[in-house]
Protein backbone atom coordinates (compact mmCIF):
# COMPACT_ATOMS: atom_id res chain seq x y z
CA UNK A 1 0.00 0.00 0.00
CA UNK A 2 1.21 3.52 -0.77
CA UNK A 3 -0.08 6.82 -1.73
CA UNK A 4 -1.69 7.33 -5.62
CA UNK A 5 1.53 8.84 -7.66
CA UNK A 6 1.61 10.58 -10.94
CA UNK A 7 2.89 7.86 -13.09
CA UNK A 8 -0.34 5.45 -11.61
CA UNK A 9 -3.11 6.43 -14.38
CA UNK A 10 -2.27 3.73 -16.76
CA UNK A 11 -2.68 1.11 -14.42
CA UNK A 12 -5.34 2.07 -12.68
CA UNK A 13 -7.50 2.78 -16.04
CA UNK A 14 -6.52 -0.98 -17.66
CA UNK A 15 -7.34 -2.32 -14.01
CA UNK A 16 -10.60 -0.43 -13.06
CA UNK A 17 -12.26 -0.57 -16.47
CA UNK A 18 -13.59 -3.97 -15.44
CA UNK A 19 -17.46 -4.78 -14.90
CA UNK A 20 -16.48 -7.38 -12.69
CA UNK A 21 -15.15 -4.83 -10.41
CA UNK A 22 -17.95 -2.22 -11.11
CA UNK A 23 -21.09 -4.36 -10.62
CA UNK A 24 -19.63 -4.66 -6.85
CA UNK A 25 -18.79 -1.00 -6.00
CA UNK A 26 -21.49 1.71 -6.00
CA UNK A 27 -22.33 3.74 -8.76
CA UNK A 28 -19.74 6.42 -8.54
CA UNK A 29 -16.84 4.12 -9.79
CA UNK A 30 -17.01 5.23 -13.45
CA UNK A 31 -17.71 2.51 -16.48
CA UNK A 32 -15.86 2.18 -18.58
CA UNK A 33 -13.14 3.76 -16.53
CA UNK A 34 -11.04 5.71 -18.67
CA UNK A 35 -7.34 7.51 -18.17
CA UNK A 36 -9.32 10.63 -17.52
CA UNK A 37 -11.01 9.12 -14.77
CA UNK A 38 -7.85 7.61 -13.78
CA UNK A 39 -5.85 11.56 -13.85
CA UNK A 40 -8.51 12.74 -11.98
CA UNK A 41 -8.74 10.13 -9.25
CA UNK A 42 -4.78 10.54 -8.49
CA UNK A 43 -4.66 14.01 -8.99
CA UNK A 44 -7.44 14.65 -6.11
CA UNK A 45 -5.66 11.89 -3.95
CA UNK A 46 -1.99 12.42 -4.19
CA UNK A 47 -1.32 15.51 -2.54
CA UNK A 48 -2.56 14.80 1.39
CA UNK A 49 -0.07 14.40 4.46
CA UNK A 50 -1.94 11.75 5.69
CA UNK A 51 -4.20 10.23 2.84
CA UNK A 52 -7.49 8.03 3.33
CA UNK A 53 -7.04 6.59 -0.08
CA UNK A 54 -3.90 4.21 -0.84
CA UNK A 55 -3.08 2.31 -4.34
CA UNK A 56 -2.93 -1.39 -3.91
CA UNK A 57 0.93 -2.06 -5.24
CA UNK A 58 2.03 -4.64 -6.99
CA UNK A 59 5.71 -5.16 -8.29
CA UNK A 60 5.33 -1.58 -8.68
CA UNK A 61 2.10 -0.95 -10.04
CA UNK A 62 -1.13 0.47 -8.92
CA UNK A 63 -3.97 -2.61 -9.31
CA UNK A 64 -6.70 -1.45 -6.81
CA UNK A 65 -7.63 1.00 -3.96
CA UNK A 66 -8.30 0.85 -0.32
CA UNK A 67 -9.65 3.93 1.35
CA UNK A 68 -12.26 5.10 3.99
CA UNK A 69 -14.54 8.26 4.41
CA UNK A 70 -15.04 9.36 8.43
CA UNK A 71 -18.54 10.39 8.84
CA UNK A 72 -19.69 13.66 10.50
CA UNK A 73 -22.52 14.43 12.86
CA UNK A 74 -23.76 12.02 15.26
CA UNK A 75 -21.67 9.24 13.17
CA UNK A 76 -18.74 11.28 13.84
CA UNK A 77 -16.41 8.32 15.24
CA UNK A 78 -17.67 6.23 12.33
CA UNK A 79 -15.60 5.45 9.07
CA UNK A 80 -16.59 3.42 5.97
CA UNK A 81 -13.94 1.57 4.61
CA UNK A 82 -13.93 0.36 0.79
CA UNK A 83 -11.71 -1.78 -1.28
CA UNK A 84 -11.16 -2.99 -4.71
CA UNK A 85 -8.65 -5.06 -6.52
CA UNK A 86 -7.82 -5.80 -10.30
CA UNK A 87 -9.39 -9.01 -11.54
CA UNK A 88 -5.82 -10.16 -12.53
CA UNK A 89 -4.95 -10.58 -8.76
CA UNK A 90 -8.13 -11.98 -7.04
CA UNK A 91 -7.36 -15.03 -5.03
CA UNK A 92 -4.02 -14.39 -4.05
CA UNK A 93 -4.64 -13.17 -0.78
CA UNK A 94 -4.07 -9.78 -1.19
CA UNK A 95 -6.44 -7.67 0.19
CA UNK A 96 -6.63 -10.35 2.66
CA UNK A 97 -3.00 -9.30 3.74
CA UNK A 98 -4.07 -5.28 3.42
CA UNK A 99 -7.12 -4.96 5.04
CA UNK A 100 -5.76 -5.10 8.86
CA UNK A 101 -2.92 -2.72 7.95
CA UNK A 102 -5.07 -0.32 6.74
CA UNK A 103 -7.59 -1.25 10.00
CA UNK A 104 -4.17 -0.34 12.08
CA UNK A 105 -3.51 3.16 9.90
CA UNK A 106 -7.15 4.10 10.77
CA UNK A 107 -7.30 3.61 14.43
CA UNK A 108 -4.24 4.73 14.53
CA UNK A 109 -4.08 8.11 13.13
CA UNK A 110 -8.23 8.79 13.02
CA UNK A 111 -10.31 9.22 15.75
CA UNK A 112 -12.61 6.74 14.63
CA UNK A 113 -14.41 3.91 17.07
CA UNK A 114 -16.18 2.17 14.62
CA UNK A 115 -15.03 0.97 11.11
CA UNK A 116 -18.04 -0.36 8.83
CA UNK A 117 -17.93 -1.87 5.04
CA UNK A 118 -21.00 -2.15 3.39
CA UNK A 119 -20.99 -5.12 0.62
CA UNK A 120 -23.43 -5.75 -2.26
CA UNK A 121 -25.59 -9.10 -2.32
CA UNK A 122 -23.38 -11.70 -4.34
CA UNK A 123 -19.82 -10.83 -3.15
CA UNK A 124 -18.66 -13.40 -0.89
CA UNK A 125 -15.44 -13.14 -1.51
CA UNK A 126 -15.78 -9.61 -0.13
CA UNK A 127 -17.37 -10.76 2.75
CA UNK A 128 -14.84 -13.41 3.49
CA UNK A 129 -12.08 -11.09 3.58
CA UNK A 130 -13.69 -8.83 6.21
CA UNK A 131 -14.49 -11.78 8.50
CA UNK A 132 -11.10 -12.96 8.59
CA UNK A 133 -9.38 -9.58 9.16
CA UNK A 134 -12.21 -9.77 12.27
CA UNK A 135 -15.14 -7.47 10.83
CA UNK A 136 -18.41 -9.41 12.35
CA UNK A 137 -21.53 -9.14 10.36
CA UNK A 138 -24.05 -6.73 11.89
CA UNK A 139 -27.43 -6.38 9.48
CA UNK A 140 -28.81 -6.90 6.37
CA UNK A 141 -30.27 -4.14 4.57
CA UNK A 142 -32.76 -5.57 2.81
CA UNK A 143 -32.79 -4.55 -1.04
CA UNK A 144 -31.42 -1.20 -0.15
CA UNK A 145 -28.99 -0.70 -2.79
CA UNK A 146 -30.10 -0.68 -6.60
CA UNK A 147 -27.17 -1.88 -8.84
CA UNK A 148 -28.04 -3.03 -12.58
CA UNK A 149 -31.45 -1.80 -12.01
CA UNK A 150 -32.12 -4.71 -9.50
CA UNK A 151 -32.99 -4.29 -5.72
CA UNK A 152 -29.79 -5.56 -3.72
CA UNK A 153 -29.29 -6.93 -0.17
CA UNK A 154 -26.36 -4.62 1.19
CA UNK A 155 -24.34 -5.89 4.10
CA UNK A 156 -23.27 -4.13 6.76
CA UNK A 157 -20.11 -5.39 8.54
CA UNK A 158 -18.07 -3.75 11.05
CA UNK A 159 -15.27 -4.06 13.71
CA UNK A 160 -14.95 -1.73 16.92
CA UNK A 161 -11.56 -0.09 17.85
CA UNK A 162 -11.10 -2.29 21.14
CA UNK A 163 -11.91 -5.37 19.00
CA UNK A 164 -8.95 -4.93 16.79
CA UNK A 165 -6.71 -3.79 19.81
CA UNK A 166 -7.30 -7.41 21.58
CA UNK A 167 -7.52 -8.69 18.01
CA UNK A 168 -3.59 -7.84 17.55
CA UNK A 169 -2.99 -8.24 20.99
CA UNK A 170 -1.72 -4.41 21.37
CA UNK A 171 1.06 -5.23 18.27
CA UNK A 172 1.25 -2.61 15.60
CA UNK A 173 -0.17 -3.24 12.74
CA UNK A 174 0.32 -0.11 10.43
CA UNK A 175 3.68 -2.27 8.39
CA UNK A 176 3.48 -1.99 4.96
CA UNK A 177 2.27 1.56 4.55
CA UNK A 178 4.28 4.03 2.95
CA UNK A 179 3.38 7.52 3.57
CA UNK A 180 4.52 10.89 2.37
CA UNK A 181 7.44 12.38 4.60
Amino acid sequence: MRPWREGDEESLAQQASNRRIWNNVRDFFPYPYTIRDASSWVRSNKSYSQPNNFAIDVDGRAVGNIGFTVKDDIYRYNAEIGYWLGEDYWGRGITSEILPVMVGYIFKNFQVNRLFACVLEGNTASMRVLEKAGFRAEAIHRKAAVKNNQYLDEYIYAILREEFIVQTNNRSEIQGITTPD
